[in-house]
């Protein structure tokens, strides 16, 4: 079975439509190294190929888009060289990155037909796409807190334009958005009933495709906005409680802390706030060094390039693997499932201030960092 399914769809005048559609619908489309591999040659290809006008990619299956990234072999890796960075770490993140950056610079368009479960390694690929496809069913999601990582994938560059301080709230809380909250932070643009597929499939070979990326990129708008759903998009959580998500994201990490852990159910309950109970689980739950690495990366701002971003996670994610809580985060969650992770600091406080430099500090020099050619 392959795992990446690739086709194209003819259009009039010769014109093509690429399409990469993740095929490996029991690990809802998680994706593993070669997978990344296959994806990054065929975008590379489709991108120099005159006659393809528009790539698309979506996922096998009705449960999911990509639930992330296959962290097993990674951990394995990692667990068996403690304290090192271990090789199959180091060429996972990298090439992922490589193909989350293609996909943002890519020139023609690319659509993601996000439905279904969109999260971590998922959302990488979604969110450099130029048109994001949400539907009813769409579930987006950085959980990353859970096993001590952080929103890696260009988080530090797309959190950092979220509304307010919905960024360090999700990154924070792993908190589950739906189409309409995705469009309301700008992971998606355009929300359209996941049974309007196929005549959405229909409607993009019919399009008189132009040689200019421009022009094809407005056609594709066109066609998607054809296809809009108002009811999906008017139901954003995030966008109504915006205010409230600010209070709660408040000063310093200690306060966030204090506020979160003080939030009771039956008060929640009555301001019909019962959803900020499992967002306020989620975080209580996470590791410590990742909320430290969380805040960290929200205090970047806007200003780093996307590049810079994604040259700063592979440092950051690989010293996770080696010095962080990355290993024993899958572990617990994932691998033997008794979701009891033991953190390497019980609490906040316990936290020190070399934990957190020797997680942020590049193991390489500008020359020498494996992305330095974005």
């Amino acid at each position: 079975m392959d795992k990446v399914v690739f086709q194209t769809l003819g259009c009039e005048g010769s014109k093509q439509i690429g399409i990469a559609t993740l095929n490996v619908e029991k690990a809802l489309n998680a994706l593993d190294l070669d997978m990344v591999r296959l994806l990054k040659a065929q975008l590379e290809a489709w991108r120099e190929q005159d006659e393809i006008v528009c790539v698309v990619l979506d996922g096998a299956g009705e449960k999911a888009f990509c639930a992330g990234g296959d962290v097993r072999a990674i951990t394995e890796a990692s667990r068996a060289n403690p304290g090192e960075i271990a090789p199959e770490a180091q060429t996972f993140f990298t090439e992922e990155y490589q193909l989350d950056y293609l996909i943002h610079t890519l020139g023609k368009p690319v659509m993601v037909w996000g439905d279904g479960i969109v999260m971590g390694g998922g959302l990488g690929l979604m969110a450099g796409a130029s048109h994001r496809v949400v539907t009813q069913t769409s579930r987006i999601a950085m959980p990353e807190v859970t096993i001590g990582l952080y929103p890696d994938v260009g988080g530090s560059f797309f959190l950092n334009r979220m509304p307010g301080r919905t960024g360090l709230f999700l990154g924070l809380t792993g908190y589950n958005m739906n189409g309409a909250d995705a469009l309301y932070v700008d992971l998606a643009n355009f929300a359209i009933d996941r049974d309007n597929k196929e005549p959405l499939w229909d409607a993009l070979a019919e399009v008189h495709w132009q040689d200019d990326a421009n022009t094809n990129h407005d056609l594709l708008s066109q066609v998607l906005n054809g296809f809009s759903d108002d009811n999906i998009a008017d139901n954003s959580r995030l966008k109504a409680h915006q205010a409230r998500i600010d209070e709660l994201m408040a000063g310093s990490l200690a306060d966030i802390h204090s506020c979160l852990s003080a939030l009771d159910d039956t008060h929640l309950q009555e301001r019909g706030e019962a959803w900020l109970g499992r967002a306020r689980d989620t975080f209580l739950a996470g590791s410590p060094l990742s909320w430290n690495l969380i805040e960290a990366q929200m205090q970047l701002g806007t200003e780093m390039e996307l590049a810079d971003c994604f040259r700063m996670e592979l440092g950051w994610s690989v010293n996770c693997c080696a010095h962080g809580d990355f290993c024993e985060g899958v572990r617990a969650l994932l691998l033997d499932k008794d979701r009891n992770p033991q953190w390497q600091f019980a609490s906040l406080e316990a936290v020190t201030q070399e934990a957190m430099d020797k997680l942020m500090t590049s193991p390489w020099d500008e020359a020498s960092h494996p992305l330095n050619t974005l």
